[in-house]
């Protein structure tokens, strides 16, 4: 019943997280958009800095951007933080549900040197510490430097990726790496543009001008998320792909999908402005197919193991024994109620019909059986592999 519920839970807070993300990003997407699309006034007013004219569905919309507030509060303002924060807590819910509920299949593996209750320790510890060391390099001298605070900030990551990589299992590191990052966004809104929000809000509300530091602190830390958005987004779905997290450099994987993620969105950023670059754009794009021939199957060597005509009987033993534990009509792993993702290897017709998938994460990687708890030995993958091979 425990884990029907567990499952049950998982759907609904993955669902509702990607609905308040989408929301968020895009939300977050257009206001950095309108950000660097203002121009200089046709007909120059007091207090504004610039104004943008767009087009969409058919109707036309002016919108002028103040250099500081407007000269009156309007009746009507709109604030934009609940899509953030639930973001946030639909993440940290299904990050609880899946990973620290079902800790010892998806957290650990077979190598992570810490219990279940330790490394969860250390997966919540790399979100709230993660937090206060960024929130600290954006408080020091460090900030006005965007270049070194950009360097100091991306080495930081990859640092945490690589320590993480060392305590659980590749494809939990990258979501623990994925959610600090989003962490640090949701935070930047709760903790920072937002009350730098009110109290400007406050200022004006007392027919007082308000002090533009507030909004600047705010700006910073919105144009932060803008690129931390997209390295965001490529890292969870990566996860997706054993052959990034399942790489033996799974930590250099990362970085360089974060590179290219940053590189993405800086090329949008200054073609929004309307500053043309002719390298960023390509560069990233060469970065990503670079990671692609990188985490590319290795050539297969034959081995004595491999070499040998392997029997149906053998290879389906290897299968039943550490497979069909969690992948069958009827799963004897507790933690699955259900087959994951609907793939049962209960017939030799339903283990070929996924050859490709069982080579990918079994063979030419070690990713499947999660965490390796069933104890699939080198020999056994490389005998399956002969077998599929066939």
């Amino acid at each position: 019943m425990l884990e029907h519920v567990q499952e049950w839970l998982s759907l609904l807070f993955r669902w509702f997280h990607v609905v308040m993300g989408a929301a968020w990003i895009g939300t977050s997407f257009y206001f950095n958009w309108l950000n660097n699309a203002v121009r200089e006034p046709e007909t120059p007013e007091e207090g504004v800095g610039g104004e943008v004219w767009s087009i969409h569905g058919g109707h036309y919309y002016k919108v002028l951007k103040y250099i500081n507030a407007p000269p009156q509060l309007p009746a009507m303002l709109h604030w934009f933080k609940w899509e953030s924060y639930l973001t946030w807590i639909s993440g940290a819910a299904l990050l609880a549900v899946v990973y620290y509920m079902g800790a010892e299949s998806f957290l650990l593996d077979a190598d992570s040197p810490f219990g279940p209750g330790a490394t969860v320790g250390i997966g919540i510890g790399a979100l709230v510490g993660g937090w206060i060391v960024y929130d600290l390099l954006c408080k020091s001298p460090l900030s006005k430097n965007r270049p070194a605070f950009a360097v100091v900030g991306f080495t930081l990551m990859v640092a945490v990726a690589f320590g993480l990589n060392e305590v659980m299992a590749p494809r939990a590191a990258y979501i623990h790496v994925g959610a600090m990052l989003g962490t640090m966004m949701a935070w930047n809104v709760f903790f920072v543009i937002i009350p730098g929000q009110r109290i400007s809000v406050d200022f004006m509300e007392k027919g007082e001008v308000p002090d533009p530091k507030y909004g600047l602190r705010a700006a910073l830390r919105s144009l932060h998320n803008n690129y931390i958005t997209l390295p965001v987004l490529f890292i969870m779905v990566s996860s997706h792909y054993p052959s990034t997290y399942g790489h033996e450099l799974n930590w250099a994987i990362l970085a360089g999908i974060a590179l290219a993620g940053m590189g993405v969105r800086h090329w949008f950023n200054l073609t929004d402005r309307g500053e043309k670059n002719v390298w960023i754009l390509p560069v990233a794009t060469a970065l990503i197919l670079g990671l692609f021939y990188a985490t590319k199957a290795p050539e297969r060597t034959p081995d004595a193991a491999a070499s040998t005509q392997v029997s149906d009987l053998a290879a389906l033993s290897i299968v039943n024994e550490r497979c069909t534990p969690c992948h069958s009509a009827n799963p004897t792993n507790p933690a699955f109620p259900a087959a994951p993702n609907g793939l049962m290897f209960d017939t030799p017709e339903q283990v070929q019909a996924r050859r490709v998938d069982i080579v990918a994460q079994s063979v030419d990687s070690e990713i499947m059986p999660l965490g390796n708890l069933t104890g699939m030995t080198p020999e056994e993958r490389a005998l399956l592999g002969a077998w599929l091979a066939d």
